[in-house]
């Protein structure tokens, strides 16, 4: 189901976390490039990295020791380079810098009197601490991680569970994304979703996805919406 009557009804609006509020990607590489040479391997470009990220930290490692978007490494190679990972990615996580216009953008929408939550796949031991540094954690009102829920995204649930978090009905919840687990799970959940081109989407342009529209940035949210 896609949304193409603008400007769109909303009532809530859940933003995504890596890729579309900040800039993620340079701590995610250099943590896994620092794990592969404590394993005495190889390192990898930060662009091959970047393509990588979108998924989870789980498989940001399983790709890093693969080189393969699906592959399943070792077990036991993956156990040893899980916690080695995210020794480096604690010391670096915090130093993630806000996207272009990101706050200029939130300002708005709070200006507007929007109510805003933020969804990620990035589990809390890491969002919190993020969201708290970057001084974005006060904006949202919710914020789901990838270990909040039994599911995270491209499954509905995390959606779904924000709905009814703000009283709302789904097709009035406004997804703002920037990857294809992002248009996957708005599909699924039945709400509408708009995407930044500057983020993680495996390489691929964002405009190939089933998504209601694509802005620069989140500044030209509040133009494509009615708050009901």
């Amino acid at each position: 189901m896609a949304f193409k009557n603008f400007p769109l009804a909303v009532s809530a609006i859940v933003i995504d976390l890596d890729g579309t509020l900040l800039h993620t990607a340079p701590e995610l590489a250099e943590s896994a490039n620092r794990m592969l040479r404590d394993m005495g391997r190889a390192p990898v470009s930060q662009d091959l990295l970047m393509s990588y990220i979108g998924n989870g930290i789980h498989w940001l490692v399983k790709r890093a020791l693969t080189g393969d978007m699906h592959a399943e490494p070792d077990a036991a190679l993956f156990d040893e380079a899980l916690p080695i990972f995210e020794k480096h990615y604690t010391k670096l996580a915090c130093t993630s810098k806000t996207f272009a216009n990101v706050v200029q953008g939130l300002d708005a929408m709070k200006a507007a009197g929007c109510r805003l939550g933020c969804i990620t796949n990035k589990v809390m031991r890491y969002t919190d601490p993020i969201l708290k540094a970057s001084g974005l954690a006060p904006y949202f009102e919710i914020v789901i991680a990838g270990d909040t829920l039994p599911e995270k995204k491209p499954h509905p649930m995390p959606l779904l569970h924000a709905a009814k978090f703000f009283g709302c009905a789904i097709e009035n919840l406004l997804l703002v994304g920037d990857s294809l687990s992002d248009a996957q799970a708005a599909r699924a959940a039945g709400c509408p979703i708009i995407c930044v081109p500057y983020g993680y989407n495996h390489g691929e342009p964002v405009e190939t996805l089933n998504v209601d529209a694509v802005i620069p940035d989140l500044t030209l949210v509040l133009p494509l919406i009615k708050k009901l």
